[in-house]
C-alpha cells in the first residue's frame, strides 16, 4: 500500500511518497515560489532528480506537477495515481475543533480554512492544497488530515490557560495550542521502544530544536505543557523568532520604531531571535562557528538558547513530579553536541549526566547519557512524515 504525505506552506508543497509495506520512502520532493514563479525538486529512492523552473501560480499547478513526476518521466516510481491509497496532511492548527486524525471531508476543509487567523502562514495555504489535491487524485481516494495541535489537546487548563479576562478564552479562543505535536508524539513513542518501556511508564521532556523550537512535557504518552503557545512565536529563542518577551517589552519597542501591528508581529517573528541577537544568521551552524571564534554577540546567543532549554526541563521535571529522560530532536537537537552538552551541563541535582564522547554523535538514534545517571538522555530522529503516513493508514483501514 502506497501513502503520499503532504506539507503545504504558503508558496511550497513538500510531499512523500511511502511504500507500508516496509516504510520506505519511495520518492519525496518539493514544488515550491508556488505564486512567484515555480521550482521542482523530486529524488527517487534510487538516486533519479527532477530539477526544473516551472508555472506555479497556484497550489493546483504544484498538485498537477507532483502528479506529473511521480507518474511519467526518467524519474517515475508509479504509473497513475490509482496506486495511492490515500494522502495525508500535516495541518499545523486545528485549535480545539479537532483533537484527532480525521478525513478531510468539504466541511473539515472549510473549518481548517476557518481557522486561518489563529495560524495565518499555515492554515489558508493547508486548505488551498487539500482543496487542490482534491481536483487531481482520483475520485474516492481518502485524504487524511493529522494536526500540530492535536497532540497537545491533553494539557489540563492550569497549562493552557493565560492570565487574561476570561472572554478572551470564551470567545476569542485565546489559549496555548502548542506546535510541532506530531514530531513530539513521534519521538516520545520511538523513546519508548528504544528504552524497552511502556510510554504509559514514563515521564519525559522532549525537545524538538531547529530553526523553529519546542519543549514539551509528556506524562505518560501525554502531552501536559508545552513552551509554545497560542502561536509558534512563545517558547524559546529560535531561528529568527524572539521567543517569550515580556509584552510591555514589546509595546515599548513597537512605539520606540514606529512600527505597525503587523510590522511588530514580522520583528518578533523574522527579525528576531538567533538572527536578530547575533546580526549574523538564523542558522544555528553559523552561531556555533562564531561562537568558537569568539564572537561575542554568538556567545550569547548560545548561552542564551541552552539556558532556556535547561529551565523548561527542571520545570517540567517539577510539574510531572519526576523525570525519567530527556530527548533531543529536531535540526539542532539531533545534529549540535554543543547545544546538548551545555543544556545537559550542571544537571547533576536532576540526574542528567551526559558522556561527552557519545554525545558527538550526529543524526542518528543514541543513548549519550552515562550509565550511572538517574535519567536518561537520548539523540531520537524525527520523521513527521512517517507518523502521518501511519496515522493515515490506520485510519483509511478502520473506516
Amino acid at each position: 500500500m502506497k501513502i503520499l504525505v503532504v506539507n503545504a506552506g504558503s508558496s511550497s508543497l513538500k510531499y512523500q511518497l511511502l511504500d507500508m509495506e516496509d516504510e520506505s520512502v519511495i520518492a519525496k520532493g518539493n514544488c515550491d515560489r508556488i505564486g512567484i514563479g515555480g521550482h521542482v525538486s523530486h529524488k527517487t529512492f534510487d538516486g533519479r532528480t527532477v530539477d526544473a523552473d516551472c508555472d506555479f501560480p497556484t497550489h493546483t499547478e504544484a498538485f498537477e506537477k507532483l502528479v506529473e513526476v511521480l507518474t511519467t518521466g526518467d524519474a517515475a516510481v508509479i504509473s497513475s495515481m490509482s496506486e495511492i491509497s490515500a494522502v495525508g496532511h500535516r495541518i499545523v492548527q486545528g485549535a480545539e475543533i479537532f483533537d484527532k486524525t480525521c478525513l478531510a471531508t468539504d466541511e473539515v476543509i472549510d473549518k481548517i480554512d476557518s481557522l486561518a487567523e489563529l495560524a495565518p502562514v499555515h492554515n489558508h495555504p493547508h486548505a488551498l492544497a487539500l482543496r487542490a489535491c482534491k481536483k487531481v487524485i482520483p475520485e474516492g481516494t481518502p485524504q487524511v488530515v493529522v494536526f500540530d495541535t492535536a497532540f497537545h489537546q491533553t494539557m489540563p487548563r492550569k497549562a493552557f490557560m493565560f492570565g487574561l479576562p476570561y472572554e478572551c478564552y470564551s470567545e476569542l479562543h485565546v489559549r496555548k495550542y502548542g506546535f510541532h505535536g506530531t514530531s513530539h508524539r513521534c519521538v516520545t513513542s520511538e523513546l519508548a521502544k528504544a528504552m524497552g518501556k511502556d510510554i504509559s511508564t514514563l515521564k519525559i521532556v522532549s525537545c524538538h530544536l531547529g530553526n523553529g523550537s519546542s519543549i514539551t512535557a509528556v506524562d505518560g504518552g501525554k502531552s501536559v505543557d508545552t513552551s509554545m503557545g497560542f502561536t509558534p512565536l512563545d517558547g524559546i529563542i529560535m531561528g529568527t523568532r524572539s521567543g517569550a518577551v515580556d509584552p510591555s517589552a514589546v509595546e515599548f519597542v513597537q512605539k520606540k520604531l514606529g512600527l505597525s501591528p503587523s510590522e511588530m508581529s514580522d520583528y518578533l517573528n523574522k527579525k528576531s531571535g538567533f538572527l536578530g541577537l547575533s546580526g549574523i544568521s538564523s542558522d544555528n551552524r553559523d552561531i556555533s562557528a562564531a561562537a568558537a571564534q569568539g564572537n561575542e554577540r554568538a556567545i550569547i546567543v548560545s548561552e542564551l538558547l541552552a539556558y532556556q532549554i535547561k529551565k523548561y526541563i527542571g520545570s517540567y521535571a517539577a510539574a510531572m513530579n519526576g523525570l525519567d529522560a530527556v530527548l533531543f530532536t529536531g535540526g539542532i537537537g539531533e545534529n549540535a553536541p554543543e547545544v546538548r552538552e551545555a543544556v545537559c551541563e550542571d544537571m547533576d541535582y536532576f540526574g542528567i549526566k551526559i558522556d561527552k564522547e557519545v554525545n558527538k554523535c550526529r543524526g542518528k538514534l543514541a543513548k549519550i547519557s552515562t550509565d550511572d545517571a538517574k535519567v536518561q538522555v537520548w539523540v531520537v530522529p524525527t520523521n513527521e512524515e512517517l507518523l502521518i503516513a501511519r496515522d493515515t493508514l490506520a485510519l483509511i483501514s478502520n473506516k
